[in-house]
Order: structure tokens, then C-alpha cells, then sequence
């Protein structure tokens, strides 16, 4: 049971917004273009600038797609930072099982009426509890989480994806293990491409993913430009391809996974297999599919 003297004196000023006067940079180098786009729009490790696939299209990432707007992230902070209090994560955490009094959870938690009230303040006004008087004794009143405002710090979500595609430089491996897990893990379709497509799957990839489960029976490689479309979500697997892309073709994200054939051995391409059904376990949840695809098993 956490004591009180846990709760008594700590830093309340992770319950405020961050604010500052840093401006972005203004450089014309692609770093900072980088940089404009990631302070203005959307979150550093999730997208880079991007131009559309195989296209002359120059545009960076469209905000409505990627569905982050700026006052999403400020509201993301917000709710972050109330979190960020051992004692506001100790009632959340309480709350989790069901309802209480304030007074309930000050005795539930050893903590002093006061102090709950404080807190109780700032969860409230970051949108994470509200308040209900009761149905039976009218001057008594219950705290309970808002559950859409939790939800928020689960991340941003990217909308109407009609597929992902997998890239690295020989297609041979890390792009291929990634479109069979992802099509494990979610229901938008997936495929893979590689920059310099060797002529066949690297035969370890084939042996880890049978150990896995999956079948790479059907496993070809294929060509960047044979493969991306204008609306597919690019995931680049691999440092090499994702350097070497033209800009008008860059993905739009950028995951730094080791290549396991220079090592060339089982151990190398399970740990390839386990970083990147890693990521994809973070990253599937938040995506969704376009109205009308991706809706089979």
C-alpha cells in the first residue's frame, strides 16, 4: 500500500504544458526542412519529409492522412504530464478498477484529503477524470477515468492506409519478414520491394520464418518501382535503401533494423525477426485501413 510520505512533496510542474520561445530552424538544407515539418506536424520518430512514391509530387506529409495535428499533440502532452506524477498515476491506477469518493481514495491510498484534491485537480482539468455527484446521497460525489482521454496516449494513429509496403535494398530478408508479420498482425494488406532485389529470398529468412510459423512459400522478390503506389504507407527496413532513395521516393517511415546476412546466421535473423515484429506490434495498432480494403482476415 503506498504510504503518504511517498506522495507529500512532489514536483507539480510536470502538470504544465512545456512552452518556450524556440524557434524552428530556417535553414534550406534538408535537415532542417526535416526539422520545420517535425516541430509544425507530426512526431520526429514516426515520419520523415516525404515526397510521394516514385513520383515528382513534392510535398511533405499531409497532416489530414497521417491524422496528427499539432493541438492533438499539445493534448497528448497535457494528459502525458499529468501522468507523470506518482501519485496521479497511483489514483489512475485505482480508479482503473472502478469509481471512487475522494475520500475513498485518500484512505485507500494513505494520502492526505488535500493532496487528493490537488491532484484530482489536475487530472480533471487535463481531461483524464471527471466527477459525478451520486444518485443516492446528493452532497457525495465520484471520480472516474475518462476513457477516450486515455486513449491518447497510445500515440497518433495513421488513417486510410490501403496498404504497407516493406522496403530494404535486396528484398531478400527484413522487408519480406516484415510484410509476413504484418500480415499476422493486421488486417491492412501488405507487401515488400527491395532498391536492388536480389535474385531470391536469402534461405536463413526462409528458415526463421518457418520456425515462426509463417509461410514463405510464396515469398518473390520484387522492385520499388514495380510495387509502390502514391497511397501505400513505405516502410523502410533497412538504413541502406532508405539513404539511397531519391527524395521524390522516400518512405515515409524509416526503420533502423540490422542487416543479418553480413553475419549470415540463425541467431542474426532471429534477432532481425524479433526487432521487427517488435515495431510492428507498436505500430499496427494505429493504423487503419481505407474505407473498403483490408477488411479480410
Amino acid at each position: 500500500m503506498p504510504s503518504a510520505s511517498k506522495f507529500m512533496h512532489q514536483d507539480d510542474h510536470s502538470a504544465q504544458p512545456a512552452t518556450g520561445n524556440r524557434q524552428p530552424a530556417t535553414g534550406a538544407g534538408p535537415a532542417d526542412r526535416f526539422r520545420r515539418v517535425a516541430v509544425l506536424k507530426v512526431p520526429v520518430d514516426l515520419v520523415d519529409i516525404w515526397r510521394s512514391p516514385l513520383t515528382g509530387d513534392n510535398r511533405s506529409v499531409n497532416i489530414e492522412a497521417m491524422n496528427v495535428e499539432r493541438t492533438s499533440l499539445v493534448e497528448r502532452a497535457r494528459v502525458h504530464a499529468a501522468l507523470g506524477d506518482p501519485a496521479r498515476l497511483a489514483i489512475v491506477e485505482a480508479l482503473a478498477i472502478g469509481d471512487a469518493a475522494p475520500g475513498e481514495l485518500a484512505a485507500l491510498l494513505q494520502m492526505p484529503t488535500n493532496l487528493v484534491a490537488h491532484h484530482l485537480k489536475v487530472l480533471q482539468d487535463a481531461g483524464v477524470v471527471m466527477r459525478g455527484r451520486s444518485e443516492g446521497d446528493h452532497r457525495r460525489t465520484y471520480v472516474r477515468l475518462v476513457p477516450e482521454t486515455l486513449a491518447l496516449v497510445a500515440g497518433p494513429s495513421v488513417h486510410d492506409v490501403p496498404r504497407v509496403v516493406f522496403v530494404c535494398t535486396h528484398n531478400s530478408a527484413r522487408s519480406q519478414l516484415a510484410a509476413a508479420i504484418w500480415t499476422r498482425r493486421s488486417h491492412v494488406p501488405a507487401v515488400s520491394a527491395g532498391t536492388r532485389p536480389a535474385e531470391r529470398v536469402h534461405p536463413r529468412a526462409v528458415k526463421a520464418a518457418r520456425r515462426r510459423g509463417l509461410d514463405p512459400g510464396s515469398w518473390r522478390t520484387a522492385r520499388v518501382s514495380d510495387v509502390v503506389e502514391p497511397d501505400d504507407l513505405v516502410i523502410a527496413v533497412c538504413d541502406i535503401a532508405y539513404e539511397q532513395l531519391p527524395a521524390e521516393s522516400r518512405p515515409r517511415v524509416h526503420w533502423s533494423v540490422p542487416d543479418p546476412a553480413p553475419t549470415n546466421t540463425d541467431a542474426a535473423f532471429e534477432a532481425a525477426y524479433d526487432e521487427i515484429a517488435g515495431r510492428i506490434d507498436r505500430l499496427a495498432p494505429m493504423v487503419a485501413a481505407s474505407k473498403g480494403k483490408g477488411s479480410g482476415a
